[in-house]
C-alpha cells in the first residue's frame, strides 16, 4: 500500500475508534497490526498527533467557560444566607404541621384498626357460613350410623368429599374429617358384612319352613286343596328379611367393592349348598328324614331364585344354574344309594310322592328336573323289587294256608261271592244243585285278587309322573309280567318242590293253573279299563300270564311224574323173590297187587287232570314199573334164577298188563298201554316156551315173534339159568329125559354171544 494509501487507512481507524464503543475497538485496533509492516508505527505516530490536536481544543473550551463559573461561585455564595432563613421557616412550619397531625394520625389508626377487625369479623362470617354445612352434613353422617342407615351415610360421606370438604380443605378440622371418612367406610363395610353373615346363617335355618311352605303349597294344588284366601300364597320374601343382602350389596357396590362382595356371597351359598346337600345317615328309614332333606334344598334354591331377580347381577342364571347342576348330581346319588335300602314299599312309595312334589315345586322356579323324573324310573324299579318281594310272601302265605280241595259252596251267596273274586263260568257246574263244589282251590281266587292289588299298587307309582297313559300302560304290564313270570312263577316252583306236596296236591295245582291260565286274559281287561289303551295298540305289551301257569304246570306234571315213579320204587323195593323156587306160587306176588290197586286209585284221582297229562302220567308209571321189573330180573347181584321164579315173575307181569288193558286212564288206543310191557312179554315167552329156533332163525326180521328181545338181554337171563352147579339145576330133567338138550343150550349161548359180539363190532 503507498503511504498516501496507508495514511488515509490510518484517519478511517481513528475516526472508528473516535465513533466506536471501547468493547467493539479491538478488531479495528487488530487491522493496524495486519497492515505492512512498520504500519503501526506510523498509526502511532498519527494517534500522537491527533491527541495532541484534541489537547489544544480542550484547553481552549476550558479557557472560555472559566469566567462563567467563577460568576456562578460568586452568585451562588450571596444566596446562602436567604436559604438559611428558608431553613429555618421550613422547619418551623414542619414542627407545626407534625403536632397538627399527630392528633388525626392517632384517629386514623383506630379507624384502621376498627375497619381492619371489621374485615375480620366479614371473613369469619363468611368462612363460617361455609364451615357450617360441611359440619352439619358431619354432624348428619354420625346420626345416620347411629341409626344403621348405612348406605345413606355413605352417599353423605360422598357429598361431604367431593363437594363440602374441598371448599374449607385448608382448616385442619376438615383434614382431620376427611382423614377419618375412608376409616368410617371400612366400619360400615365390617358391619354390614357383619349383617350379612348373620343373614347367612338366619336363612340356612330357615330355609326348612321356606322349603316346607312351598312344597306344601305345590302338594295342595296337586291334590286339589283350596287355601284360605286370608291366607293367600308365602314366598321366600314373606318368611325372610332379605334388606341384610341389599344393603351390603348397596355398600360395596357404592364403595367400588362390589365384585368382593358377590364373590364372598356366592363362596358362602356353595358352602351352605353343601351342607344341605349332605343326607342324614337314617334318613331313609322315615318319610320324615326325606321330607326335611328335601324342604332344606327346596328353600335353598327359592332363596337363590329370590336373589337372582330382585337384585341386578348379584348371581347370575349361570351361576344358579352351576349350582342346581351340582345339587342335581348329589341329590340323585343320594336318593339312589337311600334308596336302595329301603324295603318297604309303602315308604318308597311316599318317596316318589316327595320327589314329584320336589321336582314340581322347584321346576315351577324355572329349575330343570328331568333328571328327577329320570330317576324315578330307576326308583320305580326298586319300588316294583320291593313290591313283588312283598307279594312273594303274600303268595307264600296263600300257598301255605290252601287245602288243594276243590272249593265248595253251600248257597247261591258263597257261589257269588267266589264268582266276584274270580272270573269263573261253568255251564255244567252252574246248573247243578247247591251244595256243589268248583274245580279251583281257595288260592285261586285269593291269587287273582292278589294280582289285581299288585297292579293297583304298580299303578300308584305311576301317578303324577307327567307320562302319558300308554306309557304308564306299559309300565303296568311290565311289572305284573315280572310278578307273573318271576314271583308267582318262582312261588310255584318251589311249591310244586315241597316234600309236603303229594300226588293229590300236585294234581290240584295243575288243575288251579289251568284256571289261573284261563283267567289272564281278564286281567289284561283289567289293566286296560284303568289306562284306556287298546290291547291292539302297536307297542302294547301283552302278558306272559300263559306261559308262567303254562310252565309251572308243567313243572307239576314231571313232578306227578317223579313222584309216582318214586312211589313204584317204594313198592318194587317192598318184592321179596324166592328166585330159586321151584315152581311158582299160582298167584301174583302181594306187593304188585299192592302197587296195582295203588296206581288205580290213583289214576282215578285224575279224572279232573287234562287227558294228556292223565294218559301221559299212566303211561310213564307203566314204563316205569316195566323198565324197573326189567332191571330187578337182570340185576347183575342177581347169580341164579329157577324155571319157577322166571313162572312166578310171568304172573306178576300178567297182572301188569291186566291192569294196562283195564284202560285206568280214558284215551288210550286199542293196546297202547299194554305196550309198555311188551319187552318183558317177549323175554318171559322166550324163556317160557324155550323157543330158541324161532327166536334166532326169525332175528333181525322186523315180523320176529321176539323182536323186542335184545341178544344181550336174552343171555344176561340164559347166564342165570346155566347148570353152574349140581345143586338146584334146574336142568337135571334135561339130561335125565335128553342130554342133547344140554349140548343145545350151550349151543344157544354161543350163538347168542355170537349175536352180541356182532352187533358191538358193527357198532
Amino acid at each position: 500500500m503507498t503511504p498516501v494509501g496507508c495514511i488515509t487507512e490510518h484517519e478511517r481507524i481513528l475516526q472508528e475508534i473516535e465513533s466506536t464503543d471501547t468493547a467493539c475497538v479491538g478488531p479495528t485496533l487488530r487491522s493496524v497490526y495486519d497492515d505492512q509492516p512498520n504500519a503501526h508505527k506510523r498509526f502511532m505516530e498519527k494517534l500522537e498527533v491527533r491527541i495532541r490536536n484534541h489537547d489544544r481544543e480542550i484547553e481552549k473550551m476550558c479557557n472560555f467557560h472559566h469566567q462563567g463559573f467563577v460568576d456562578a461561585i460568586t452568585e451562588l455564595l450571596k444566596v446562602r444566607a436567604d436559604a438559611e432563613k428558608l431553613m429555618g421557616q421550613v422547619t418551623d412550619t414542619n414542627r407545626r404541621l407534625q403536632d397538627a397531625g399527630r392528633e388525626v394520625t392517632a384517629q386514623t389508626e383506630e379507624v384502621i384498626r376498627c375497619r381492619i377487625q371489621q374485615r375480620n369479623m366479614t371473613t369469619t362470617v363468611e368462612r363460617l357460613q361455609l364451615c357450617i354445612p360441611v359440619l352439619e352434613m358431619y354432624s348428619k353422617l354420625k346420626e345416620q350410623l347411629e341409626s344403621k342407615r348405612y348406605y345413606a351415610a355413605l352417599k353423605t360421606m360422598e357429598q361431604l368429599e367431593k363437594v363440602y370438604i374441598p371448599r374449607v380443605s385448608r382448616y385442619r378440622f376438615c383434614q382431620i374429617m376427611a382423614e377419618n371418612l375412608p376409616k368410617l367406610r371400612e366400619d360400615i363395610k365390617d358391619i354390614s358384612m357383619s349383617d350379612l353373615k348373620d343373614f347367612l346363617e338366619s336363612i340356612r335355618k330357615h330355609s326348612d319352613k321356606i322349603g316346607e311352605t312351598a312344597m306344601k303349597q305345590v302338594r295342595d294344588v296337586v291334590v286339589g286343596v283350596d287355601q284360605p284366601e286370608e291366607e293367600g300364597v308365602l314366598t321366600a320374601q314373606d318368611l325372610v328379611d332379605f334388606s341384610p343382602v341389599y344393603r351390603c350389596l348397596h355398600i360395596y357396590t357404592v364403595l367400588g367393592d362390589r365384585e368382593t362382595f358377590e364373590n364372598y356371597y356366592r363362596k358362602q351359598r356353595k358352602k351352605q349348598a353343601r351342607l344341605v346337600l349332605q343326607p342324614q345317615s337314617n334318613m331313609q328309614e322315615t318319610v320324615e328324614g326325606y321330607r326335611r332333606y328335601f324342604n332344606q334344598i327346596v328353600g335353598f334354591f327359592l332363596v337363590e331364585d329370590h336373589v337372582l331377580h330382585s337384585t341386578q347381577g348379584l348371581l347370575t342364571r349361570a351361576f344358579t344354574d352351576e349350582l342346581w347342576n351340582m345339587a342335581l348330581s348329589k341329590i340323585t346319588a343320594v336318593l339312589r344309594t337311600h334308596s336302595s335300602y329301603c324295603s318297604d314299599p309303602d315308604l318308597v312309595l311316599q318317596l316318589k310322592n316327595l320327589i314329584v312334589i320336589f321336582a314340581d315345586t322347584l321346576q315351577g322356579y324355572g329349575y330343570p328336573v328331568n333328571r328327577l323324573f329320570d330317576l324315578l324310573f330307576e326308583i320305580r324299579d326298586q319300588y316294583n323289587e320291593t313290591l313283588l318281594k312283598k307279594w312273594a310272601l303274600v303268595f307264600r302265605e296263600i300257598f301255605e294256608l290252601d287245602n288243594y280241595s276243590p272249593i265248595p259252596v253251600e248257597t247261591e251267596e258263597e257261589y257269588k261271592s267266589v264268582i266276584s273274586r274270580f272270573p269263573f263260568h261253568d255251564a255244567e257246574i252252574e246248573k247243578q244243585d247247591f251244595p256243589k263244589k268248583l274245580p279251583m282251590s281257595q288260592s285261586v281266587p285269593q291269587i287273582y285278587v292278589q294280582v289285581k292289588e299288585f297292579i293297583y299298587a304298580s299303578l300308584k307309582f305311576s301317578e303324577s309322573l307327567h307320562r302319558s297313559w300308554t306309557e304308564i300302560d306299559d309300565m303296568l304290564r311290565k311289572s305284573t309280567n315280572l310278578l307273573l313270570t318271576r314271583t308267582l312263577s318262582g312261588c310255584l316252583q318251589n311249591l310244586i318242590k315241597k316234600p309236603h306236596i303229594g300226588l293229590t296236591e300236585l294234581v290240584q295245582i295243575i288243575i288251579n293253573t289251568t284256571h289261573l291260565e284261563q283267567a289272564c286274559k281278564y286281567l289284561e281287561d283289567f289293566i286296560t279299563n284303568i289306562t284306556n289303551v287298546s290291547p291292539e295298540t302297536v307297542h302294547t305289551t301283552r302278558l306272559y300270564g300263559l306261559s308262567t301257569f303254562k310252565d309251572a304246570r308243567h313243572a307239576a306234571e314231571g313232578e306227578i311224574y317223579t313222584k309216582l315213579n318214586q312211589k313204584i320204587d317204594e313198592f318194587i323195593q317192598l318184592a321179596d323173590y324166592d328166585w330159586g323156587m321151584p315152581e311158582s306160587d299160582g298167584q301174583a306176588s302181594g306187593y304188585l297187587m299192592d302197587l296195582i290197586n295203588f296206581l288205580r286209585s290213583t289214576f282215578q284221582v285224575f279224572t279232573h287232570l287234562p287227558g294228556k297229562v292223565a294218559q301221559t302220567a299212566c303211561m310213564s308209571a307203566c314204563k316205569h314199573l316195566s323198565t324197573s321189573l326189567m332191571q330187578m330180573l337182570l340185576d347183575s347181584e342177581l347169580k341164579q334164577i329157577s324155571m319157577g321164579a322166571v313162572q312166578q315173575f310171568n304172573l306178576d307181569v300178567i297182572q301188569c298188563e291186566l291192569f294196562a288193558s283195564s284202560e285206568p286212564v280214558p284215551g288210550f288206543q286199542g293196546d297202547t298201554l299194554q305196550l309198555a310191557f311188551i319187552d318183558l312179554r317177549q323175554l318171559l315167552d322166550l324163556f317160557m316156551v324155550w323157543d330158541w329156533s324161532t327166536y334166532l332163525a326169525d332175528y333181525g326180521q322186523p315180523t320176529s315173534k321176539y323182536l323186542r328181545v335184545n341178544p344181550s338181554t336174552a343171555l344176561a337171563l340164559l347166564e342165570k339159568m346155566k347148570d353152574t352147579s349140581k345143586k338146584n339145576n334146574i336142568f337135571s330133567q334135561f339130561r335125565k329125559n335128553d342130554r342133547d338138550k344140554q349140548k343145545l343150550i350151550e349151543t344157544v349161548v354161543k350163538q347168542l354171544r355170537s349175536l352180541v359180539n356182532g352187533m358191538s363190532q358193527h357198532s
